[in-house]
């Protein structure tokens, strides 16, 4: 896995029913179409409402600037309760309903059980809230894409890092028991040693572990330099920061994309000074030059969060597909619309990435390592983008 720096420092919720931005309930004949199974209520509702602003903000100002040669795009979806059942039973309402060009899925789950589907229908592409690396695999999952790095990509960026800045230094891997928080094990650890880094305690807990007084003994023996902590929204992360504070060891904490949000860091406090992370776009308050920052702050005056982000910028390559697909005179289907995707190079962002991205397998390798500050309760960055080449 080689990298290129890039420089560079520098209320919806309960909604059940059918929801379209913009139109009508039966999308217009000359429009196209994005789906979406959204996670509006249950479990992961924080990010489901944030994705459903982010998409529909993208899409607002693309209808604005004339849509995609002159046709609108219509945003329809609906809430699944983070339910695999359920985002299959949307999407088969929402296709059966309206000639969908492209899809948002709320999970791995959903994202793994409707591939079959996706292949045989041949007519659209999806991406969606999850960055798994098995879908990272153009062979397998042909018309899936993931808008950032997956997560083995996420915690490479980490592992980059760290090398630059404490070459040789130890670390311990806490990872959640999930699939999504086993997802990168092996390949950190083979990435690691690559590197020259030690991999010196593997850690593996209940997604919400309360108590976490054993785990903490056993990082306290060994000591590691830094601890990445991968599968998590927040807790126990803060149980753990708090703890191995209290005892003095001299650590760094890290995490993923879905445990970055400055938000969830304020409520804990001065414990949480220093954490570091890996983010794949700007965050809201970025003060760095960014027109469609600027934009969206336009729109939302107050702060929106990283999943917000994440909806945006998912939407934002949607429409670019879309656009390519079409000015290629191109019928809008899975084929065209993913070999256009695969296209994109060196795009510009309008500052949502603060460097020009490209595609790259099924993902976009790129990422940012940032720094939880309490005082300010913002996260700032501490690293240049930085892109994973293989």
């Amino acid at each position: 896995m080689n990298i290129t720096r890039r420089a560079g420092m520098a209320a919806l919720a309960g909604a059940t029913a059918l929801t379209m931005v913009g139109a009508p309930l039966a999308a217009q004949d000359d429009s196209i179409v994005v789906g979406g199974s959204l996670p509006l209520t249950g479990v992961f509702a924080f990010a489901g409402i944030a994705i459903e602003k982010g998409m529909s903000d993208y899409f607002e100002i693309a209808n604005e600037e004339g849509g995609i040669d002159g046709r609108q795009i219509e945003f329809v979806y609906e809430d699944t309760g983070y339910e695999v059942n359920q985002s299959v039973a949307v999407f088969n309402q929402l296709t059966s309903q309206n000639d969908i060009d492209m899809y948002y899925g709320d999970s791995t789950g959903f994202a793994k059980t409707i591939a079959p589907e996706l292949q045989r229908r041949g007519d659209m592409i999806m991406g969606g809230a999850s960055f798994a690396s098995e879908l990272n695999d153009p062979e397998e999952f042909p018309y899936i894409f993931i808008p950032g790095p997956d997560y083995i990509q996420q915690v490479g960026i980490l592992l980059e890092y760290i090398a630059d800045e404490n070459p040789g230094a130890s670390i311990a891997l806490v990872n959640s028991d999930t699939e999504f928080g086993r997802d990168p094990i092996e390949t950190t650890k083979e990435r690691a040693s690559e590197l020259g880094l030690e991999v010196v305690e593997e850690i593996i807990t209940p997604p919400g572990a309360a108590d976490v007084s054993t785990e903490v003994l056993r990082l306290r023996r060994s000591r590691p330099d830094y601890i990445i902590f991968h599968g998590y929204v927040l807790s126990p992360i803060p149980e753990f920061v708090s703890q191995i504070r209290e005892l003095g060891l001299d650590t760094q904490f890290m995490g993923t994309f879905w445990s970055m949000d400055s938000s969830l860091w304020q409520s804990v406090g001065e414990a949480a000074d220093g954490f570091l992370g890996v983010m794949p776009y700007r965050y809201y308050y970025d003060e760095e030059e960014a027109p469609m920052l600027d934009r969206i702050r336009e729109m939302r005056p107050e702060y929106q969060a990283t999943g917000y982000m994440q909806g945006f910028f998912s939407a934002m390559l949607m429409t670019e597909a879309a656009r390519r697909a079409v000015a290629n005179g191109a019928e809008l289907n899975g084929d065209t619309l993913k070999s256009a995707l695969s296209s994109i190079e060196e795009f510009d962002t309008g500052g949502i990435i603060g460097v020009p991205v490209s595609v790259k397998g099924n993902a976009v390798p790129f990422g940012r390592v940032y720094e939880f500050n309490a005082e300010s309760g913002q996260m700032e960055p501490v690293s240049d983008w930085i892109e994973l080449e293989d």
